[in-house]
């Protein structure tokens, strides 16, 4: 799944995702790095930094097209 979520959110700009333990992150391409090595999400919020395993992510939607 990883490469789904980068793929789609290079192509739209924001992204939901929802991982298997039920969080719910949303995706912005100027907050998130992807690292292709570990197929890791790193995603700067501001206060926090989350580390998303992509092959942990379970579920995707677009959140706004990006205009």
């Amino acid at each position: 799944m990883y490469k789904n979520v980068k793929e789609a959110l290079l192509k739209v700009g924001e992204l939901m995702i929802k991982v298997s333990d039920g969080q719910k992150f949303e995706l912005h391409i100027h907050n998130v790095k992807f690292h292709d090595d570990k197929e890791l999400i790193e995603l700067d919020a501001g206060h926090e930094t989350y580390w998303i395993n992509g092959n942990e992510v379970v579920y995707m939607w677009i959140h706004r097209v990006k205009e």
